[in-house]
C-alpha cells in the first residue's frame, strides 16, 4: 500500500503519474478485499468504482465542488481518498459509517442511503450556486439501478429545464443494482453499451468530407443538420437528448485517462451533462465476479481468498418467509410476488425459481410497486410486496390512497423491521408501525418467531378486502416462543404465579417476546406479578385487550418502533375509548435518528433491554404502592379495611384516571 498510505486528501492524487494511478487502483482493491472481509460491508459496488472515484477527485475539487453519491454504499473508495483509511471498525460503533457521513468529513454531503435521491440533491445545490453567484461545480454519481426510481426522472426533468446551469450527472452503469437491472431503461443503456459512439463517427465523417472539394463542406453541413436522426441511428441516445441533456459516452469506467477526459469536458460545459460510464461490479476479485446473484453486493465476514463466509448463522427471518411463499404459491395460483430491485435480499429468489411468471421486479420504485399491486388485486390476484421496512416509507401515500382507499387485498411484507443497527439511521425499520396506524382498514401483524411468520403470512393473504402487513426483524430467528393460552386473538405467553389481581400486563410486540419474558422473570423476583401477552395482530388493537388490562394494575407495552404514534399509543387510545383508566407505560425507540452500531448496542443505548425496562416498571409499581398506602392512611383505619375488602374488578371499579408516559 505504498501509494495509498500517502493519500491524505484528494489533491494528493494530482501528483501521481498515469502509471501510479493504475498502481493506486490495484492497491485500493487489495485494501477493500482485506478490510471488508474482516468486517462485512458493501464490497462488490466499491470494487467497481475505483477508477471512477479516482477520476472524479482528480477533476472535481472536493469539498468546494460537491461529489454526491447515490446510493452511498459505493462511497468506500471516496472515503479512502478523503483521508479515512481506518476500516477496522467499519459499520461498528465508533467506526466508519457504511455510507457517507457529515460527522466524518466535509467531503460527505448526503447521508441518506435510500436510492434515486441524488439528482434532486444535485439540482438543489446547483440552484443555490446559481443564486449565490458561486463557481462551485456539482457531480452526482447515480447507479443504473437507481435510475429506475421515479424521483430520479422527476429531477432529470427539472435539471434539463435549466440549460445554462452547470451540473454533471455520472451514470455508473454496471447493469446491476443488487441483481441485474431490469426494465426499459436497462434495455436502453444496454443498447448504448453495444453501439459505436456517434461523436467518433461524425468526427471521422467531418474529416473526410471537409477534404472533399466543392461538395464536401455543404454535404457535411447537411449531415450535421440531420444530427438527431443520425445520432439515433448510430447510437440511440435520444432519451437523454430529448430531455435537453448533453450526453457523453459510453466511457470505459476503468480507464482513468478516458474518464478524466470525459469528466473534464463535462465540467467545462456550461449546462447539464450526462457522462455514461461502464463499470464492472466486483472487478478484480474473482469470488465476487463468480457470484451471479449480486456480485458480493453486501457480505458478512468472509475468507478473503475464497469469499466464503467465516461462519454461518441459523435460520433467518427472511428465509422463513421465502420458504413459506413457495408453499403458498403451490397452493394458490392467484398469489404473485413483487420486489423493488431486491429479489434475493427480501427472500423471493426461491419463489422466482418456482414461479418465474408470477414474480415482478419493478426496479427501485416502491410507489409504483404499491399501485401496481392495487391493480393486480382489483383484477383478481393477491399480490405480496416484500420490501425493507425503511423503504415502505417511500410508498406511504400509495398504501393509503391506492390500496387502502380502494379496499384492495394486498399483503406488504416488511423485512428488516425495527432496529437493524450497523447500516445506520436510514436503514432502521423503526417508523412503519407509527405510519401505518393511521391507515383505515389496514391490519398489521408482528410475528414473534418463525412459526408465527408462517401462520400470520397465511392469515394475511386470506384477507381480500383490505391491505395487510407482516413485519419481522433482521438476522437469525430464535427458537419458538410457545403460548400458554389465548385471550381473544392474543397469545398469552406467561401467566402470573400468584393469585389475585396481577400487577402488570406486559404487551410484547413481535420479536421482542423473549426479552419481555425476561422482563417478567426479573419483575417476579421483585414480587411483581406479570401477565405477558403477544397481540399477534397489533392493528387494530384486539377487542379483548381493554378488558384484560382492567384486571391488572398497570399496562406496559414494548415495541421496536418509535414510541411516537406506535403500538403503545394505539393501546393507550383503545383503553381510553373503552373507559379503562389503568396506568400505561410504553417502551420503544425514541424519536431520533440512531447511529450505526450493533443491534444489541443500539438497544442498550436507548434503554430497550430487559434490566432497563424491569427497573423502570419496578419503580412505577413502587410509586403506585406508596400512593395506595398514603391514600389508605389519610382515609383512616376503617377506610383502609373497606378498601382491602373490595376487589375493584369484581365491583366494576377502575383505577384513578392516569396515563403514565416518559
Amino acid at each position: 500500500m505504498a501509494l495509498l498510505t500517502r493519500i491524505k486528501g484528494p489533491r494528493d492524487l494530482d501528483r501521481l503519474s498515469p502509471e501510479q494511478l493504475t498502481q493506486l487502483a490495484g492497491e485500493i482493491r487489495g485494501f477493500l478485499v482485506d478490510a471488508v472481509s474482516k468486517t462485512g460491508g458493501h464490497l462488490g459496488p466499491n470494487l467497481g468504482v475505483v477508477e471512477l472515484t479516482i477520476a472524479l477527485h482528480r477533476v472535481f475539487h472536493s469539498p468546494k465542488d460537491k461529489v454526491l453519491w447515490d446510493t452511498g454504499h459505493q462511497s468506500y473508495v471516496h472515503k479512502l481518498l478523503t483521508g479515512r483509511q481506518d476500516f477496522s471498525q467499519l459499520k461498528a460503533k465508533g467506526g466508519l459509517s457504511g455510507y457517507p457521513s457529515r460527522a466524518e468529513s466535509a467531503h460527505d454531503v448526503i447521508e441518506n442511503s435510500h436510492a434515486s435521491t441524488v439528482l434532486g440533491w444535485a439540482e438543489g445545490i446547483a440552484k443555490a450556486n446559481e443564486v449565490r453567484g458561486r463557481d462551485d461545480r456539482v457531480a452526482a454519481v447515480i447507479g443504473d439501478g437507481a435510475l429506475t426510481g421515479g424521483m430520479a426522472w422527476e429531477a432529470l426533468n427539472n435539471i434539463a429545464a435549466a440549460k445554462d446551469r452547470p451540473l454533471v450527472i455520472v451514470v455508473n452503469d454496471n447493469e446491476r443494482s443488487y441483481a441485474p437491472t431490469i426494465g426499459g431503461l436497462a434495455n436502453h443503456l444496454a443498447t448504448l453499451r453495444t453501439t459505436d459512439g456517434y461523436e467518433r463517427f461524425l468526427a471521422r465523417g467531418k474529416d473526410i468530407l471537409e477534404r472533399t472539394p466543392v461538395v464536401g463542406k455543404p454535404l457535411y453541413e447537411t449531415l450535421h443538420g440531420a444530427k438527431k436522426g443520425l445520432k439515433d441511428f448510430i447510437a440511440p441516445q435520444g432519451m437523454f437528448e430529448d430531455l435537453g441533456l448533453k450526453y457523453v459516452g459510453p466511457i470505459d469506467g476503468h480507464d482513468i485517462e478516458a474518464l478524466e477526459s470525459a469528466l473534464t469536458r463535462a465540467k467545462r460545459f456550461g449546462g447539464p451533462v450526462i457522462v455514461h460510464c461502464l463499470t464492472e461490479k466486483g472487478r478484480g476479485y474473482q469470488p465476487a465476479l463468480q457470484d451471479e446473484a449480486d456480485r458480493f453486493h453486501a457480505v458478512g465476514k468472509i475468507h478473503p481468498d475464497t469469499g466464503l463466509p467465516v461462519s454461518s448463522g441459523g435460520k433467518d427471518w427472511t428465509s422463513v418467509f421465502g420458504d413459506e411463499m413457495v408453499a403458498l404459491g403451490k397452493e394458490r395460483a392467484d398469489i404473485v410476488a413483487i420486489t423493488a430491485a431486491m429479489l434475493q435480499p427480501v427472500g423471493l429468489e426461491k419463489f422466482a425459481k418456482a414461479f418465474p411468471d408470477r414474480v415482478y421486479d419493478v426496479g427501485i420504485a416502491e410507489q409504483h410497486a404499491a399501485v401496481s399491486a392495487a391493480g393486480m388485486a382489483t383484477a383478481g390476484l393477491h399480490p405480496v410486496f416484500a420490501v425493507y421496512a425503511t423503504f415502505l416509507n417511500r410508498a406511504f401515500d400509495q398504501v393509503l390512497m391506492d390500496v387502502a382507499l380502494h379496499k384492495c387485498g394486498v399483503t406488504f411484507v416488511l423485512d428488516r423491521a425495527g432496529i437493524t443497527g450497523t447500516d445506520g439511521a436510514s436503514h432502521n425499520g423503526m417508523w412503519d408501525m407509527s405510519l401505518l396506524q393511521v391507515v383505515p382498514g389496514l391490519r398489521l401483524a408482528a410475528p414473534r418467531d418463525a412459526d408465527q411468520v408462517r401462520a400470520q403470512l397465511r392469515e394475511a393473504v386470506e384477507v381480500d378486502d383490505a391491505p395487510t402487513v407482516v413485519r419481522y426483524s433482521k438476522g437469525a430467528v430464535g427458537p419458538a416462543v410457545e403460548a400458554v393460552g389465548r385471550v381473544g386473538g392474543m397469545d398469552v405467553l406467561r401467566e402470573p404465579a400468584a393469585t389475585g389481581r396481577p400487577d402488570v400486563l406486559l404487551v410484547s410486540i413481535g420479536a421482542l417476546a423473549p426479552m419481555c419474558l425476561e422482563v417478567a422473570d426479573l419483575l417476579d423476583k421483585q414480587g411483581i406479578s406479570t401477565t405477558v401477552v403477544d397481540p399477534r395482530w397489533v392493528k387494530p388493537v384486539d377487542e379483548a385487550l381493554p378488558g384484560l388490562a382492567a384486571k391488572h394494575r398497570v399496562v406496559v407495552t414494548v415495541e421496536d418502533n418509535i414510541r411516537t404514534g406506535g403500538v403503545g399509543s394505539a393501546v393507550a387510545q383503545a383503553l381510553r375509548d373503552a373507559g379503562v383508566d389503568v396506568p400505561l407505560r410504553d417502551f420503544g425507540i425514541p424519536e431520533r435518528f440512531l447511529d450505526h452500531a450493533s443491534r444489541k448496542e443500539v438497544m442498550a443505548e436507548i434503554g430497550l433491554t430487559a434490566p432497563d425496562i424491569a427497573r423502570q416498571v419496578t419503580g412505577l409499581v413502587a410509586k403506585m404502592d406508596n400512593r395506595d398506602e398514603d391514600a389508605a392512611s389519610a382515609a383512616g383505619p376503617a377506610a383502609a379495611d373497606s378498601t382491602a375488602a373490595k376487589d375493584p374488578v369484581a365491583e366494576g371499579a377502575a383505577e384513578p384516571a392516569e396515563v403514565v408516559r416518559d
